[in-house]
């Protein structure tokens, strides 16, 4: 049994110092996060494709059982709105599959739709599916609430990524909207997250889930209690979910990675366990 557990990035300023050794080269930083947890979403290849040769970095600094959840550029998602000509010779999404070549099976893609994508465009999405390359995992995220209001039309998105072989994405904003913002980020992140009902069914073997707690931890945790147990059930079922936990302001995202993974390992000890983070300074004799 294989749990993943990740966070939204695998460098940020307040880890510096405190979980991760700094400085830290690029080369390296990857690498340090990982011994913290096993996943990462990549959310910077919306805005920007990288270098293949990043990515290259990227593979050589990723264990054997990482995984990457990449997601597609926002021309090809919001800009063309899946569109058939997002297939172009040269256009973003061939320039996108070429830099992520070296990851292989260690990405997972990640198809973050705008609120506006509703359930008239399911056949561009449907389209879409049935083009892009094979040998990844797809995973859908939407935000259009007729998905979450509308039972025919979340029968319908169901069918089809369950014909397609592609995931949804659920992101759990439920529990940052329980109570008024208490904190800068908290308050910034009710003006930014989608606010939809919590979503708790897996399609395929490899759910993906995106969890936002608030800035207190303990808060977090409680509202991560239905995702350990319902993570717990998925993986008595043999499937290998992976779990992105944030919080507003991330600064104890990968400590609150970890817990969650021992929270799930609480209810299914054979699921195997983290291993030690990487020190943060030299040993000492004292």
């Amino acid at each position: 049994m294989k749990l993943h557990v990740g966070c939204a990035m695998w460098t940020l300023a307040p880890w510096q110092g405190r979980l991760l050794p700094h400085p830290l080269p690029p080369r390296e930083r990857l690498a340090a996060y990982a011994t913290w947890c096993n996943a990462v979403e990549g959310n910077t290849t919306f805005y920007a494709t990288p270098s293949r040769a990043t990515v290259e970095m990227w593979a050589a600094q990723a264990p054997e059982d990482f995984r990457f959840l990449l997601k597609l550029p926002k021309p090809v998602t919001h800009e063309r709105r899946l569109a058939p000509d997002v297939f172009a010779p040269e256009g973003a999404l061939h320039t996108f599959f070429t830099a992520i070549e070296p990851l292989g099976r260690h990405a997972a893609l990640w198809i973050q739709l705008p609120g506006s994508f509703g359930p008239a465009d399911l056949p561009t999405l449907a389209a879409f599916l049935s083009r892009v390359p094979q040998g990844y995992r797809y995973a859908v995220e939407v935000r259009h609430p007729a998905f979450f209001e509308n039972p025919q039309s979340v029968q319908e998105l169901e069918k089809l990524l369950t014909e397609a072989d592609a995931e949804w994405v659920p992101f759990d904003t439920t529990v940052l909207y329980e109570t008024p913002p208490s904190s800068d980020a908290e308050r910034e992140a009710w003006t930014k997250k989608p606010r939809l009902p919590r979503r708790t069914r897996a399609l395929t073997r490899f759910p993906v889930v995106r969890y936002i707690g608030r800035d207190d931890a303990e808060l977090t945790v409680e509202g991560w209690q239905p995702w350990a147990d319902i993570t717990a059930d998925w993986l008595r079922e043999g499937r290998s979910p992976t779990v992105f936990i944030h919080t507003p302001d991330n600064a104890d995202a990968p400590v609150l990675a970890r817990r969650f993974h021992e929270d799930v390992r609480r209810r299914v000890p054979e699921v195997e366990a983290l291993g030690e983070p990487m020190p943060v300074g030299p040993p000492t004799l004292f």
